[in-house]
């Protein structure tokens, strides 16, 4: 068994460009690991158990997006948390020896307390506060030895390595303790400047047609200082510039021109525009390939997550004599 990564994504809403750097990672981890990649349904009710989302088709328009970002589902596993029961009973037996001090203590949990608390939402639950822990059964319960994840997550890690090793130790050495693969993600700011999100309405979301890829760019907010085209430009308090850096192949040469009022705004937007539209026009030409084939894609994806989850859920029933 080669070494294996587990990773996911909850089903609140259409995937965004800001979302692309961590998928196009993951596609490149497929030829390293032995991968499981899940959209993980039951997290999103943990923050979202009254919103009444629409689960069934979030799920297909994420899994679709991924596959259209180039996860290839011979390589991976590609599957839905909730189709694969194992998860829910890992978390159910891990709880029964995590203490209360270890979910309190995880820097998210009061801060998305307050945090959503101003949207109207009372995340006072068991479910909210035992969250972590069922993520440390989603990666534990395929022995994962790496998780991509960002530096947020780091704790959310460590909580992981903390449970593993805690069952190791009262019942039997089973879990090995995964590793925190630390990307480099940037963070893109929306087109307003604040995070990108679809509920801020300032997302390029990855099905973006060209007219709309036009009309997001052309509300990104520009060097304030700069009043005239030719007039010197400071590209590092200008979000355009933001997306240069990520997207553009001469980057080095826009920053130039725009510092020397070479280029003005309005045509910088509309070649970042064309940037943007380049890299999205294969994901939408290879989204319709999949659109048809999603559901197999889940239903073998799951069988695949299943047969590993099942031999790991034997050995855990055998240790602790359940």
């Amino acid at each position: 068994m080669g070494k294996r990564i587990l990773s996911g994504m909850r089903p609140t809403g259409s995937l965004h460009i800001g979302h692309l750097s961590v998928i196009q990672n993951w596609v490149r981890l497929q030829d390293e690991y032995n991968c499981f990649f899940t959209i993980v349904d039951w997290h999103a009710l943990t923050t979202g158990y009254q919103d009444k989302l629409d689960m069934k088709n979030l799920i297909r328009e994420i899994a679709v997006d991924w596959l259209s970002v180039g996860l290839d589902p011979v390589k991976s596993a590609i599957f839905v948390q909730s189709h694969v029961k194992e998860h829910a009973e890992l978390h159910l037996l891990f709880s029964m020896f995590t203490p209360l001090s270890w979910l309190e203590r995880v820097p998210t949990y009061k801060d998305q307390i307050n945090q959503l608390a101003e949207d109207g939402k009372d995340l006072h639950t068991y479910g909210f506060l035992g969250y972590p822990l069922l993520q440390a059964a989603d990666i534990l319960l395929y022995k994962a030895d790496a998780v991509p994840v960002g530096e947020d997550q780091i704790p959310h890690i460590e909580l992981c390595r903390e449970v593993g090793r805690r069952f190791n130790h009262l019942y039997g050495k089973l879990f090995p303790e995964p590793q925190a693969l630390i990307g480099k993600i940037p963070l893109l700011p929306g087109v307003d400047g604040r995070k990108m999100s679809k509920s801020y309405n300032n997302a390029i979301s990855l099905t973006a047609s060209p007219e709309e890829i036009n009309t997001r760019v052309k509300q990104m907010i520009t060097d304030p200082q700069r009043i005239r085209k030719d007039d010197p430009g400071h590209p590092e308090v200008c979000i355009v510039h933001q997306f240069h850096k990520i997207y553009s192949p001469d980057v080095a040469g826009i920053e130039e021109e725009c510092r020397q009022g070479k280029i003005g705004c309005v045509a910088c937007k509309r070649y970042l525009a064309e940037v943007i539209e380049n890299v999205l026009a294969p994901f939408r030409e290879r989204r319709r390939l999949w659109e048809d084939r999603v559901d197999e894609v889940l239903e073998e994806g799951a069988a695949k997550a299943r047969q590993a989850a099942s031999e790991t859920m034997r050995e855990v029933r055998g240790l602790i004599g359940v």
